[in-house]
């Protein structure tokens, strides 16, 4: 049922992100992404943010983008379907790693009443040792996520283990560029590296 509703999700926000986008070059050049991207993409995805960190600290979107970045919304009691995805991402790290270049993965939950700083800290790091976790106030998640586009819908039933339904999409963030680009769950680690690899050299 979670991966059913997670997949209507994505499909919801596809639907809104579909437009025209692209990164002007230097002399009114054109797309200098064109050869990266898989379609086109809205060009209003993206934004600034305030969250917490696994230390509990206070971190905006500057702090934390200050390299190539894959975010991801998710939550860490997700059964199955956050897990696959973060590890993707994880891979994609090292395998950028072993290609010369550094990224930085961060999981930004959607679950804030039971990610706390601690827990989030704790899941990054079981995913990558350079992954960052952050959570924060529901205003503030609120916030991160309709930036992005997210979509999430909580099924709060009153125990522990209520599931959350949530769009499914990675985000590529550049420092200088901001958003450029989203991969589906369905794109393979050696995919997502290649075109990764393409918004690096053209940026």
């Amino acid at each position: 049922m979670l991966r059913i509703a997670a997949i209507s999700a994505s499909v919801a926000i596809t639907a809104l992100m579909v437009g025209t986008w692209y990164v002007t070059a230097p002399g009114g050049g054109g797309d200098v992404f064109a050869n990266c991207r898989s379609g086109q993409v809205a060009g209003d995805i993206g934004g600034p943010f305030t969250l917490i960190n696994g230390d509990g600290e206070t971190v905006t979107d500057k702090d934390v983008i200050t390299r190539p970045t894959l975010l991801y919304f998710g939550y860490t009691f997700c059964p199955d379907i956050c897990p696959i995805d973060v590890a993707r991402n994880a891979e994609v790290t090292d395998i950028m790693e072993e290609r010369g270049e550094t990224i930085t993965p961060v999981f930004i939950t959607i679950d804030p009443k039971r990610d706390t700083p601690d827990v989030v800290k704790a899941y990054a790091a079981n995913m990558h040792e350079r992954m960052i976790g952050l959570t924060g106030s529901p205003e503030q998640i609120r916030t991160a996520s309709q930036a992005y586009r997210t979509y999430s819908n909580v099924h709060d039933t009153g125990d522990a283990y209520y599931l959350v339904d949530h769009s499914t999409f990675t985000y590529l963030v550049l420092p200088e560029q901001g958003f450029v680009d989203y991969f589906r769950r369905d794109v393979s680690a050696d995919e997502m590296a290649n075109r990764v690899s393409c918004f690096l050299e053209n940026a």
